[in-house]
């Protein structure tokens, strides 16, 4: 179910994710009108689900987490209990950054992030002794180019 948004909705958006931080005072100047109707419309894109949890975004490798992995997931179980215990392995793993099934040849592809192959090799082992999984293959990303949380408005 999509939202109704106006110029002014997608303004406050746009600076909410450019940087959530920011004073309601900063936002109602940037996008051209006051405090109290831009505090009003953020309550209400909350209310509507589009505006979800605030967090922050923290530098992985700055943590020293930097190793990321893309993991594809091959399964020839597709029955529901298998899927429930998968998810709830997967729900379970921190290194778990994001999580999609997939249509086409691959079934799931991961997004891992870990400190080295070491620690993937960790992480493998302890998904494939809780989940049996047909094949899977872990591609090391050797650079990101392009990462990003802000959705096109």
């Amino acid at each position: 179910m999509s939202v109704r948004l106006d110029d002014v909705d997608r303004k406050i958006l746009g600076q909410l994710q450019e940087d959530a931080g920011q004073s309601l005072d900063e936002i109602a100047r940037k996008v051209g009108s006051s405090k109290t109707p831009v505090w009003n419309r953020i309550r209400k894109l909350k209310e509507a689900g589009v505006i979800g949890r605030q967090t922050v975004l923290l530098d992985a490798e700055a943590l020293g987490l930097e190793a990321c992995f893309f993991v594809l997931i091959r399964t020839s179980e597709h029955e529901a209990e298998w899927q429930k215990k998968f998810l709830s392995t997967l729900k379970a793993r921190p290194e778990v950054m994001e999580a999609h099934r997939l249509a086409g040849d691959i079934d799931y592809i991961l997004k891992v992030r870990v400190r080295n192959a070491r620690a993937y090799d960790t992480f493998y082992q302890a998904l494939i002794s809780e989940v049996r999984i047909y094949n899977v293959t872990a591609l090391l990303s050797m650079e990101e180019i392009k990462s990003t949380t802000l959705l096109p408005l």
